[in-house]
């Protein structure tokens, strides 16, 4: 089955390949030519996932899913949330973020967090919500190589090392986008 993710992340990419396995051909956005940003101006992942499959299915009508994250710091009132990729501003990237959330998490003992994804998938105009959540904590300075975005500050529930400090099979395991796309791919064989 052909599908498009609708994504320019390879990180990502690679990911979904990995859990949805080869009997799907995993599409990017820019394999069938859009080049152009998706605004993700929606106040939930919910609502930022589905306008991505929106638009791809809008524009092309094949099968499609899209995704959003967040990191939901409980001191912090559950942000960055739906704006963790752009905490630190429009112009910013995975570096300055952590560094925004560690210099608002300084003397708070409460570190919990998780990390929740949303995808979206549409399929001849239907639409399909699936949710993965991993808990964890923030940890008091980056750590690991392997990862990206906050995986080098985010500490897996019964685990010692961060995201980043783990394999892509590790990771993929456990991780809230991989048990969204489980979900997605656990309903998909049934289809």
């Amino acid at each position: 089955m052909e599908i498009i993710f609708v994504t320019s992340n390879l990180h990502k990419l690679e990911e979904a390949k990995g859990i949805l396995g080869q009997e799907y051909n995993l599409l990017s956005i820019k394999d069938v030519g859009v080049t152009e940003d998706i605004c993700e101006c929606e106040s939930t992942l919910e609502g930022n996932a589905l306008l991505k499959a929106r638009y791809v299915w809008e524009k092309f009508k094949r099968s499609c899913f899209a995704d959003d994250t967040g990191l939901e710091v409980y001191s912090l009132s559950g942000n960055p949330g739906v704006r963790s990729a752009r905490y630190a501003g429009d112009e910013c990237n995975s570096h300055k973020n952590r560094e925004k959330l560690l210099k608002e998490m300084v003397g708070k003992s409460d570190r919990k967090a998780r990390f929740r994804t949303v995808v979206a998938l549409i399929i001849e105009g239907e639409e399909y919500l699936f949710e993965g959540i991993l808990n964890g904590t923030i940890s008091q300075e980056p750590n690991g190589n392997l990862g990206f975005g906050y995986d080098p500050i985010f500490i897996p529930d019964g685990a010692t090392n961060t995201l980043a400090q783990i394999s892509f099979e590790e990771k993929n395991l456990l991780s809230h986008r991989g048990t969204a796309l489980r979900a997605l791919a656990g309903f998909l064989e049934k289809m």
